[in-house]
Order: structure tokens, then sequence, then C-alpha cells
């Protein structure tokens, strides 16, 4: 499918594409805000959301040179410890303090929620936030492309050291779902690869950036639904969430610069989003999509630290990409 039907079924001329891709960090920070002023179309877009998911893989496949990624892939032991890291000590560490604390007799819709979003992977999202950042995007798509294989292995061990097996998951399922998801983007990719060429895609890249901010919009909005409703029910309650998922992510992206910092400025801040960026719809999905309100609540409004935080460190990752002094 060529840009110019993309963008005709969107409704969107393609220099309206090429626009948004052209502003890139601002553009998806303002999707997030807009997507909370459009909740009656959120019922309307919830189910498009694994649509919204694959359509963000192909782009992320298309957008990167599989040399690159391939490059990346030498150097497997680097891969395996940030995994490890993302999908194994991450998430151990924060059950280990949320039991200290209590978290789970407290608040078992928080424990769920601290579970999606420490033993989710990555966001589908995150080689395109590497390349709208200037951060290498090879190294964000085989991170998470790794963890998104181990998911369906490492989710039910954290989920039962987290909420002590009572919340039974199907790994099989899971690992079909997953599997099936990125085998299909791969095969989409590769496809319109070789009937596009490499000198096309290049010659679109700023236009597909601009419909992975599409896509990003469309996502947004699904995920505020019941969103809207809430924030007049309960303010503080929202308040509270939106600035707990905040202090979550920056933590973990904190963390994770700290550790991998002697890959150098650029790789490290590159692992350090990709830690703190989690693509909880995953779990969430895998869950059915059955969760306690509170656990909802904060899924929704944990969109917005990924969506929001691109823009917000985009000087710190320019910095970071041509070696100038972070601070």
């Amino acid at each position: 499918m060529s840009l110019k039907l993309i963008s005709e079924l969107l409704c969107i001329p393609r220099a309206g594409l090429g626009f948004l891709g052209r502003q890139g960090t601002r553009a998806v920070a303002a999707s997030a805000i807009a997507g909370l002023m459009l909740p009656a179309f959120s019922e309307i877009l919830r189910p498009w959301i694994p649509h919204a998911i694959f359509a963000l893989v192909v782009l992320a496949f298309l957008r990167v040179e599989p040399a690159e990624v391939a490059r990346r892939f030498k150097r497997p032991l680097l891969i395996a410890v940030v995994v490890a890291w993302i999908m194994a000590a991450v998430p151990f560490a924060a059950g280990l303090a949320a039991h200290a604390f209590g978290l789970e007799a407290w608040s078992p819709g928080l424990m769920l929620a601290l579970f999606i979003v420490t033993a989710a992977p990555p966001v589908m999202s995150a080689p395109a936030f590497a390349f709208l950042m200037g951060l290498d995007g090879a190294l964000s798509l085989a991170v998470m492309i790794s963890c998104v294989l181990v998911v369906p292995l490492s989710a039910p061990f954290v989920a039962g050291f987290l909420l002590q097996d009572a919340l039974p998951l199907e790994p099989l399922m899971l690992a079909r779902n997953l599997a099936g998801l990125l085998v299909g983007a791969m095969a989409a990719a590769w496809a319109i690869r070789k009937l596009a060429g490499p000198g096309r895609l290049e010659a679109a890249r700023v236009e597909i950036d601009g419909f992975n901010v599409v896509l990003l919009f469309i996502f947004m909005i699904a995920a505020m639904d019941g969103v809207v409703a809430r924030i007049w029910s309960d303010p503080l309650l929202v308040i509270a969430i939106t600035a707990l998922s905040f202090a979550v992510a920056g933590l973990q992206i904190v963390l994770a610069y700290l550790v991998f910092a002697r890959l150098g400025r650029a790789d490290a801040f590159t692992v350090a989003l990709a830690t703190g960026n989690r693509n909880m719809g995953l779990i969430v999905a895998a869950l059915g999509g059955v969760v306690p309100d509170v656990t909802w609540l904060y899924f929704a409004l944990g969109q917005f630290p990924i969506y929001m935080l691109p823009m917000i460190l985009k000087p710190v990752a320019r910095r970071m990409a041509t070696g100038a002094p972070a601070l």
C-alpha cells in the first residue's frame, strides 16, 4: 500500500503526513492532549487498538535498515543483558519494593498496574520514538523484538512474584498472539520493502514518521475510553495516578541510563527510553481487557508519559546523539 493511498484513506494529504512527521515529538505530545477531547470516539476506536499496534510494528520495520538491526544482533550478549534488565531485573525490584510497603493489601488494583507497567515489553512505537528523537532506531528495534519474544516466558513468573498467583495467565496463548503479531508485521514490512524499494522508502521517511503520529493519535483516543468521565467524577485520583505514572516512567529511565552508561550516552539513553516506555496494552489484551477500574485508569493515564516524554526529553536526546554535554 502506497503512502498516497494511505493518506487518501485517512483523508490526510501526503503533505499533511510530511508536516506531522517534521513536527515529530511535538505532534505526538499534542495528540495525547487531543485524545482527551474526543471521548465520543474512544469506545468506537477501542477495538482497533491491536490493529494500530500491528501497523506501528510494520512501520518500525520499514523505518530501519535490516543490515543495521542485524549489526546490533551481532552483539547478542549486550542485547541479552538489556533484555534481562528490562524484563526481569526491573519488575522483580519493583515487586520487592511493593511487597515491602504492602501495596498488594492496600490497593490490589495498583499492584496489578505495577505488574502491567513493569512486565510489559517496550512499546511497539519505541523505534519510531527513537527516530523522532534522533536516536538509534535499530538498537531500539532490536531490544523491542527481543523483549517481545521473551515476554510470554517472563510475564507468568513476574505475575507469580508480584501477584502471588492470584492472576492466572495463559502463556501459550500469549506466545501465539505475540508471535503472530511479530511475524505478520515482519512479513508485511518485507513485502512493502520489496515492492517499494529502498530508494522510495528513504524518500518517504518523513511521511512514514507522520503516519506514525496518526496511528499514535488513534491509539490514544481508544485508550481514553471512560477516562474523561473519571476526570469529572474523581479529579484528585486522576491527578495522583497521572503523577505516579510519570514518576514510574521517569525512575525507570534514570536507573536504566545509569546502569548502561558505559555503552555511551546515546545508546544508554535509547535503552533507558525503551525501559521507561512499556507496551501495557499487550498485557491488558492478554488479560482479556478485564481489569479493575483503577488498573485501567493507570493504563490509560500511563500513555501520557509515553507520548509526552519524547518531546520533553528531545533536547537531552539530541545532545546525547551529537556527543554534546547532556546538561
